[in-house]
């Protein structure tokens, strides 16, 4: 290029380091998934979040149910593990938090 600058070799890529581009970048750390995979063969996965009133929704056949799993467990991230009417709610981390069988006549299935 006509005006371009010469640049000595040793001069190359002061600001890296004396490193490639290409060199800091695969230097970096990749971005991974941080939470568990949550893997049940047979199980549709519905990731959701409790809200306030301590329940989640759930469609079935085009209508909206809502689980109840408690107060204590508002704003947890939970896995619903769909088979069916058979229902799992677990934490994020895999720890079992309600097992039921869905009610299609209700529209609140009720903690026991």
């Amino acid at each position: 290029m006509i005006g371009a600058p010469v640049v000595a070799p040793e001069e190359a890529h002061r600001a890296l380091h004396r490193r490639t581009p290409a060199e800091v970048f695969a230097a970096r750390e990749k971005a991974q998934p941080k939470a568990p995979f949550i893997d049940a063969p047979g199980y549709k996965n519905r990731h959701d979040k409790i809200d306030r009133s301590g329940s989640v929704t759930l469609r079935h056949r085009g209508r909206l149910h809502h689980i109840g799993i408690g107060r204590a467990y508002a704003g947890w991230r939970v896995v619903l593990l769909v088979k069916g009417l058979e229902i799992q709610v677990v934490a994020s981390d895999g720890s079992p938090l309600r097992r039921l069988v869905l009610d299609p006549a209700k529209d609140y299935q009720p903690i026991p």
